[in-house]
């Protein structure tokens, strides 16, 4: 891992990931404990009136933190949070982003703050958030 020195405005290295496929959601249900049948069962989510099943938003945030520790070691990450905008569908392929939006010193540390978001081939925002960092 390089070190981190951004300015602000700096855009981060985006991350892509592969479609959604129903495979995923299965692992990423048995792997988080979320078994909401609305994330995997066709007749559940045509019961509540939708096209298809749709990913976790938990795992639209996993990827935009896996974004995060492939910059800057976990024990970098000072603060991370996030806004759920929209639903990702089922091969959906999602992009995460970011941009370096203010660096500061806090008691002796640097840090940069980071505004995060995911969106989908389309354009849908899924995802938006921020982070704050410890930089070099």
């Amino acid at each position: 891992m390089t070190a981190f020195a951004p300015e602000v405005g700096t855009e981060l290295p985006s991350l892509r990931i592969d479609p959604i496929s129903r495979t995923t959601l299965a692992l990423f249900a048995g792997a988080s404990g979320d078994h909401n049948p609305i994330h995997i069962d066709t007749d559940v989510a045509a019961s509540a009136g939708l096209s298809d099943v749709f990913a976790h938003g938990m795992l639209s945030m996993a990827y935009l933190a896996r974004l995060l520790t492939e910059l800057v070691p976990q024990q970098r990450l000072r603060s991370y949070r996030v806004r759920f905008a929209s639903i990702t569908p089922v091969y959906g392929q999602p992009t995460c982003t970011g941009t370096v939006a203010a660096i500061e010193e806090i008691d002796g540390e640097r840090l940069a703050t980071l505004a995060l978001r995911v969106a989908l081939a389309d354009g849908t925002v899924t995802l938006l958030g921020d982070a704050v960092v410890a930089i070099d």
